[in-house]
């Protein structure tokens, strides 16, 4: 009937337009209609935008006529028809959806798959072809470009680092594969290397607390690497990259079909064993590395489409940074310094739906990590294992969408430190609920809370509250998140980062659980041009409080690290924008910014938190050649100052890093079967940062420095700034410019 109204109206006025004609019709995908498609020629000069329903009503001259229609998170199509004189063509479009959907199906923030503009909780997305924009070894270098999340170095001499997310250090960071927790003190940097980038489909990051569903260690925020559902997956894929540093990447992916199961086999190797030393300190810049993992995935049929999935991933990584004429007789001796780290880690996990009515299901992983590792004589042996179960229960009642769950997970872990006396085990069992409300097609409330038993520290309690509004058109959306979230001290965390640096490590008193409050508001927005130009701005501001803070001491003793709950407060705030822009013709930007201030209050003290900028910036441009089936993608990032440590009032070195970026240059051919080759240079502008930033790197066992009764460093004609050797004066990688090249095929 629709179409019929539309009809008459124009045939009723048909008679003034003896030059032209009309198209009338509809914009689909997957079923549903796509509102605000652009529809208009080929060259762009008329067109038209449709309506919320999808529908359009275009004037054209009389003719033939070549028709473009594009909408975001769609495929570009054309139409090729004939036009007559005051005559009207009815055309009905469907759309495949792109590579780079922007309202993708997300899971993260509510543990449930929703609409990413439907979602109460703000969630980011990167598709793999957005990675493929500056391909790396990692996801954890991967992340490099995306806003507000910064991979940081924590040491110039093993190159071991974690995620940052709005400033606050790796350790708050929770990192998911599949939705399903990879919990362990390192997982911000194991759980993001090794993955096969060839078998990653998409990866999504929350910013904030969301202790309510994930727990201790996701106070900072969650990454979430969703990999291919073995269905989907290409039959064989395969991506090798090397660099003029010699360094070599291989990723592998294979598709097996086993009965009514469905496997996903991935394979990662990573290899570099070339040193060099740029800067002259004697030491290598970048830590050679020997790393292979191993993922497989698998999918089960079952009746009424439950699921049961299963998964696991083995890493093994040898890993050496330190004087360039070191060779392994001399590991963990005391004449040739190195940090030599060797590692083994396994994981299982899994999700299987109980066959029973309603939506209720059973998540599980397990993980085991060894560490074996010397820094200079100092020996770090360690090794943890944790077990996590999980059962939810999903309902809608009306205008709530119910999740109930419940979880226990198990850390037993033990070192050879003095930190850990005995063997730690603790046990931590939680429930949560959530209510997701929706009040009507504009507004959803979702009311979250959780418990937890800690067996050492006892009853935590974690609420939330998320707010979404929309517009009637659905282009404004503001949301609203307020939340509770702490975080359990990790021994395994907070020794690592210290022993990376031939420090002491010591604890001032027993630690207490983190605590931490988080407001944050997130408003999108979408424009649409009738010249097929789509922009999409995301803006946010946070604000985080916390008690109990845990913080390492740098400045107090320069021979050691001290760990110690805060007595005061601190805060993390700020604001950050991005910017989605696609142009007509394929090309697209994306930008974003952020400001952030992260400082401590003790005792009236006010202090910059170490190792923070205030002011980060990313891009990515691409630019398709169509006719030559040719892209360029210019990548790159900015970071503002940092506070640094220094090692007392006579360190010269300056107290902040300067402003300096990183950026990346790559040209990608595409060829018709499946193949593509690609190839560019990484970090154009050359930066690295000071040669002097490892102090006293000619003396790495501070055979030259004379201290005093109090353990303090004195000065000498021979060190008249009074350093040790210390490598944690580290803002950036000592890695140059250099080229890479790399092929990627697959089969599907």
């Amino acid at each position: 009937m629709h179409y019929v109204f539309i009809l008459l109206a124009l045939l009723c006025s048909a008679q003034g337009y003896a030059q032209t004609g009309w198209v009338v019709g509809s914009v689909v995908s997957d079923g549903e209609p796509v509102s605000f498609a652009t529809v208009g020629l080929a060259d762009g000069t008329l067109g038209t935008v449709a309506e919320l329903d999808g529908t359009f009503v275009l004037e054209l001259p009389a003719g033939e006529q070549t028709v473009r229609i594009s909408a975001l998170g769609q495929q570009t199509a054309t139409e090729t028809l004939l036009v007559m004189e005051g005559d009207t063509t009815v055309l009905d479009l469907v759309l495949e959806a792109g590579a780079a959907v922007l309202d993708d199906i997300v899971v993260t923030g509510t543990m449930k798959a929703v609409s990413r503009s439907n979602s109460p909780v703000p969630v980011e997305v990167f598709t793999a072809n957005y990675f493929r924009a500056n391909p790396t070894p990692s996801v954890f270098e991967s992340l490099q470009t995306v806003n507000g999340v910064r991979p940081q170095l924590n040491c110039a001499v093993c190159n071991t680092g974690d995620i940052h997310i709005n400033g606050l250090e790796g350790p708050y960071t929770m990192v998911l594969i599949d939705g399903m927790p990879i919990v362990s003190g390192l997982s911000t940097v194991y759980g993001l290397t090794g993955i096969p980038q060839s078998l990653i489909e998409r990866v999504e990051v929350v910013k904030g607390p969301a202790s309510t569903l994930y727990g201790s260690e996701a106070v900072g925020g969650l990454i979430n690497v969703i990999t291919k559902a073995p269905e989907d997956a290409p039959l064989v894929a395969a991506d090798v990259m090397v660099s003029g540093w010699g360094e070599v990447n291989t990723d592998l992916g294979l598709k097996l079909k086993v009965g009514k199961a469905q496997s996903l086999l991935g394979l990662n190797y990573f290899n570099y064993q070339q040193p060099q030393d740029n800067n002259g300190d004697g030491f290598t810049d970048v830590t050679l590395q020997d790393r292979l993992s191993v993922f497989n995935k698998w999918s089960f049929r079952r009746a009424a489409d439950r699921i049961f999935t299963l998964a696991g991933r083995y890493v093994y990584e040898d890993r050496f940074g330190g004087q360039l004429d070191w060779d392994r007789g001399d590991r963990g001796g005391d004449q040739v310094y190195g940090e030599s780290i060797y590692t083994n880690r396994w994981e299982t996990f899994g999700t299987y739906q109980l066959p029973v009515p309603g939506r209720v299901m059973f998540q599980f992983s397990t993980n085991g990590h060894y560490q074996n590792s010397v820094y200079g004589q100092t020996v770090y042996d360690a090794t943890q294992y944790v077990g996590f179960g999980q059962l939810t229960w999903n309902k809608q009642v009306g205008a709530h969408d119910l999740l109930l769950g419940a979880s226990y997970r198990y850390t037993w872990y033990d070192d050879n430190t003095p930190a850990t006396t005995e063997v730690s085990r603790i046990r931590l069992p939680g429930a949560f609920v959530q209510d997701e409300l929706r009040l009507n097609t504009n507004n959803i409330l979702l009311l979250g809370l959780r418990y937890d038993y800690n067996s050492l520290h006892g009853s935590i309690l974690t609420p939330r509250l998320n707010y979404k509004w929309n517009s009637a058109s659905g282009l404004d959306i503001i949301r609203l998140s307020i939340g509770n979230g702490y975080r359990v001290a990790n021994v395994f965390t907070e020794d690592h980062a210290a022993l990376t640096g031939a420090r002491e490590v010591r604890f001032a008193d027993e630690l207490l659980p983190e605590t931490s409050w988080n407001t944050n508001v997130n408003y999108v927005r979408k424009f649409f041009s009738r010249g097929g130009t789509v922009v999409g701005l995301d803006g946010s501001l946070w604000y985080t409080r916390f008690g109990n803070r845990i913080l390492p001491d740098y400045t107090t003793d320069p021979t050691a690290i001290i760990y110690a709950n805060l007595r005061g407060s601190a805060v993390s705030r700020g604001a950050s924008l991005s910017g989605d822009v696609s142009l007509k013709g394929g090309s697209s930007l994306n930008v974003g910014v952020t400001l952030q201030d992260v400082y401590t209050n003790e005792e009236g003290l006010r202090e910059r938190q170490l190792l923070t900028e205030t002011f980060s910036g990313v891009w990515q441009l691409g630019v398709p050649i169509k006719s030559a089936l040719l892209r360029i993608d210019y990548t790159g990032n900015v970071y503002g100052p940092m506070d640094l440590p220094l090692l007392g009032a006579l360190d010269e070195r300056p107290g902040q890093s300067p402003w300096f970026s990183t950026q990346n240059l790559q040209l990608t051919k595409t060829f018709a079967n499946g193949m593509e080759v690609y190839g560019g240079v990484k970090n154009l502008l050359d930066y690295t940062p000071p040669a002097n930033s490892i102090a006293r790197s000619f003396d790495p066992f501070d055979r030259g420095v004379e201290f005093g009764a109090d353990g303090s460093v004195l000065a000498t004609p021979d060190n008249p700034q009074a350093l040790t050797f210390d490598p944690t004066y580290v803002y950036a990688s000592n890695q140059g410019r250099r080229w890479f090249v790399g092929w990627r095929w697959s089969l599907r």
